[in-house]
């Protein structure tokens, strides 16, 4: 039974110390402990007295910890709003949205609830009911959320344990990301370009693929940040920075030189002038993607094609992974880039002799 459920019966049990019983069937060892005027019994999972006792020990401990009961009434929303104000400075205000959609999801399973009421069934049924009808990696976002405000509750004192810590993540199948090919860019690109209106919207996706950055990356890039002296561009990020908070410099490809050449022809430059004028080319894009006949892509998708180019040049991994601003040293791009590594691996394998040269 759970420790915050009362259990007042002592029936089946035989006392054998101070809170502590033992089950007269079973031969387990209980704690019956009393806190804020209830009595609470715990199993201690084990029939060896010595064990028995040092588990009730710090079963005692955990029970001391925990705030007056006026506390721990909080609801599980309310108890999430605590988490977020208080962790919202450590993450950035995309982390922030996504945290309060996840809480939007789950927080019907546990509705008016007191967080310490809440048992290991009422996530099962989110579990059971929500679970099987999202995407893996939502799955991972709720559950991670879930867990993040039951653990913030326990730091605070108003509940022993983690109601969702048996659940386990489900596993997140990679796939190929969708890729433009180097002659549908093209097209694509073309195709923009052919409405007179969205030259902002075809810088952007000449940007985006050119340089692999990301979306906020390539619309925060300012003239100040580029250098075609030393032929290299700063990615900051702008005021919220970057998705790892760290500024990096990334040499310019031939294209993107070519590319940041022909805008600056056409712009009165400043040094905290953007680049690109446009926030977004997602509406464009699609546009241009059904037109011709093309799979939909998205910003995140030439981030996507500049890898994909990168790679089938023969170009290392660490060395991709810190262009585009990776701090695990590709080890993410070796994951899901594996495919391509294979096509250049078979490519490399011609190039060894074994032999002695004739």
């Amino acid at each position: 039974m759970d420790s915050n459920q009362p259990e007042t019966s002592k029936s089946h049990f035989l006392n054998v110390a101070e809170r502590l019983w033992r089950h007269k069937t079973t031969g387990v060892y209980y704690a019956f402990v009393k806190k804020g005027g209830k009595q609470f019994r715990r199993s201690l999972k084990t029939m060896d007295r010595q064990l028995a006792g040092r588990r009730l020990a710090d079963l005692l401990a955990d029970f001391a910890r925990l705030m007056p009961s006026e506390a721990a009434n909080l609801t599980f929303e309310q108890a999430a709003e605590r988490w977020l104000d208080n962790t919202r400075h450590t993450v950035k205000e995309s982390t922030v949205t996504r945290r309060q959609t996840c809480l939007k999801a789950v927080k019907s399973f546990f509705s008016g609830l007191p967080v310490r009421n809440i048992r290991p069934s009422h996530c099962e049924s989110w579990l059971t009911q929500r679970g099987g009808t999202i995407a893996p990696q939502t799955f991972a976002h709720e559950l991670d959320t879930m867990r993040a405000v039951f653990k913030y509750a326990m730091e605070q004192g108003w509940i022993l344990r983690n109601p969702a810590s048996g659940i386990k993540r489900r596993r997140i199948v990679s796939t190929e990301p969708a890729v433009p090919t180097r002659e549908q860019l093209e097209s694509i690109v073309a195709a923009i370009r052919a409405e007179p209106r969205e030259r902002g919207g075809a810088d952007l996706v000449e940007l985006l693929a050119y340089s692999g950055m990301r979306l906020r990356e390539a619309t925060e890039l300012r003239w100040r940040d580029v250098d075609f002296v030393t032929g290299v561009y700063r990615v900051t990020g702008g005021e919220v920075g970057t998705k790892n908070h760290e500024q990096r410099t990334a040499p310019m490809t031939t294209e993107m030189r070519e590319f940041l050449e022909k805008v600056e022809s056409t712009q009165e430059v400043t040094p905290d002038a953007l680049v690109i004028q446009v926030a977004s080319a997602i509406k464009i894009l699609g546009t241009a993607c059904r037109h011709l006949g093309l799979p939909k892509f998205h910003h995140h998708s030439l981030r996507h094609y500049f890898t994909t180019c990168a790679v089938e040049s023969g170009v290392d991994i660490p060395t991709i992974a810190k262009w585009m601003g990776h701090k695990d040293g590709g080890a993410l791009l070796m994951k899901r880039y594996a495919h391509l590594q294979q096509a250049h691996s078979l490519e490399q394998i011609k190039r060894v002799s074994l032999k002695p040269k004739v």
